[in-house]
């Protein structure tokens, strides 16, 4: 008969979950498996049956990041309007990262290291797209203005995520002020790098 298997996917999420708070709370130096197994109810065993290492771990829970938010800008479907289908990632954007700070934190902080590199161009190019599709350009310059949409988007979300923003507590009014702050960027678009 075959063992049972106690290290499920939940043991996985909640070993991910735990991980992604500690390192967006002090860095990837601040993670402690012992600590993370006890705030994740399982034991130091499971990270090690399910991830191999500290440093497995670590990019793991870089990897989840850019899977959920992969997953999230996925849901924002093409149009025959390429600029809203643009404001739509922005949306999305600010959605996954308030739906996942610790991931969100940790996927743009120094802990994200080489996995960020291949999972952030796969997220980076579908705004590569939009920003192409929404300014009628080549692909070069479609992925400098994507640059500045990028930077633009990411202050405003982290600035958000810290408390920065000024304006309402309201969540309905935050994301209407987010999206005209988007619909007012969008001379990003129209002038060429």
């Amino acid at each position: 008969m075959a063992r049972p298997r106690t290290h499920d996917h939940h043991v996985r999420r909640r070993l991910l979950e735990a991980a992604s708070a500690s390192i967006a709370a002090g860095g990837a130096a601040a993670v402690s498996l012992r600590a993370t197994a006890r705030d994740a109810s399982t034991t130091t065993a499971a990270v090690y049956a399910l991830f191999g290492s500290r440093e497995a771990l670590i990019a793991a829970v870089v990897e989840e990041g850019f899977r959920r938010f992969g997953a999230h800008l996925a849901t924002v479907e093409k149009t025959a309007q390429p600029a809203e289908d643009l404001i739509g990632l922005g949306v999305a954007y600010r959605e996954n990262a308030l739906k996942n700070p610790h991931f969100y934190r940790v996927m743009f902080g120094p802990a994200s290291g080489a996995v960020s590199a291949g999972r952030g161009e796969e997220t980076f190019a579908v705004l590569v797209n939009a920003v192409g599709r929404a300014a009628d350009c080549d692909d070069a310059e479609a992925a400098l203005r994507a640059q500045r949409v990028w930077a633009y988007v990411h202050g405003l979300v982290s600035l958000e995520l810290e408390g920065l923003v000024p304006g309402s507590s309201e969540a309905d009014e935050a994301q209407a002020s987010y999206v005209a702050a988007l619909r007012g960027a969008a001379s990003l678009l129209r002038e060429p790098v």
